[in-house]
Order: structure tokens, then sequence, then C-alpha cells
């Protein structure tokens, strides 16, 4: 558990510090479930389930240098430090940026989209193994993968366009 006298969270406003404790216990917590996921993976006599928690491993370290990320950006816009933070601002329309980044995430968006028709092709494909394979749960988590990046890149348009309007 945090601690919410830390003085490392001096001059934090009441928000900014029930986020910033909100962020680091959920970083302490996952630090737990990924020591589980570990274990798991080497106590599994499944190579299936073994394979799959691998890739539940992969997730957790990602999420957790995400939370850190977002609890030392906080931290770095709260102490006023004039540092920049891990999670950079949007400056998706500073100068010279924004007709940039829109063709950049039109190309991008286009071949995501032209992903998620193949992998939904290969999804079909796949109907006949889905219960005797990881292959088709493979090929369902790269379908989301997918949409996620489309999320990302859409995120990265719409404010790109919102601030020229």
């Amino acid at each position: 558990m945090t601690d919410v006298t830390n003085t490392s969270t001096a001059g934090f406003s009441v928000w900014e510090r029930d986020l910033y404790v909100h962020l680091t216990s959920h970083v302490d917590r996952e630090r737990g479930l990924l020591e589980q996921y570990k274990s798991a993976a080497q106590t599994s006599p499944s190579k299936a389930m073994r394979y799959l928690v691998d890739l539940l491993i992969e997730d957790e370290i990602r999420h957790h240098k995400l939370f850190n990320e977002l609890a030392q950006s906080l931290k770095a816009e709260a102490e006023l430090a004039g540092r920049e933070p891990m999670i950079p601002y949007l400056d998706f329309n500073d100068p010279g940026n924004g007709e940039a980044v829109t063709d950049l995430t039109d190309q991008l968006l286009k071949q995501e989209l032209e992903d998620a028709q193949e992998l939904k092709r290969l999804g079909r494909e796949l109907r006949d193994v889905k219960d005797t394979s990881l292959w088709s749960i493979l090929v369902d988590l790269m379908q989301r993968d997918t949409e996620k990046h489309i999320a990302i890149l859409r995120f990265a348009k719409k404010h790109t366009r919102r601030s020229k309007g």
C-alpha cells in the first residue's frame, strides 16, 4: 500500500494525491498478480497452459509499465519541476505535426483495417480446430489487438482534427 503521507507527494492537490495513490497501489497489486502468473507458468504440467500464461505475463508486464508511467507523469505534473512527463502531452497539432500526423494515421489505419479483415477470414478458417488447438484463441487475441490499434489511431486522428477546427 502506498503511504499517503509520503513527502514525495507534497504539493499535490487532493485529486492528484488520490489518483497517485490509486495508480501506485494498482502497481503493487499487479506485482502480486504477475508473481502468481510466473508461478503458474513454472508449475503447470500443461504446455498449452504455460504458453497462455506466458502471454498473460507479457500483458501484465506492459500494464505494470503503463501504470508506472502514469504515476510518474502525474508526479512530474504535480511537482511543477519543469520535467517532461514520461507520457508526452498531445502534440499532434504543434507546428509541422498536424498534417504529418494525419497522413501517417490514415496510412496506418488503412493497414490495420485490412489486417482486421484478414484476421476475420483467418478466424473463420480456424473454426474446425477451435477445440483442438490454441490457434483460434491466438487469432482472436490478434483481432482484439488490431481493434486496440484501430482505437489508438482513431484517437490520434480525432484529436488532430479537433484542434484544426
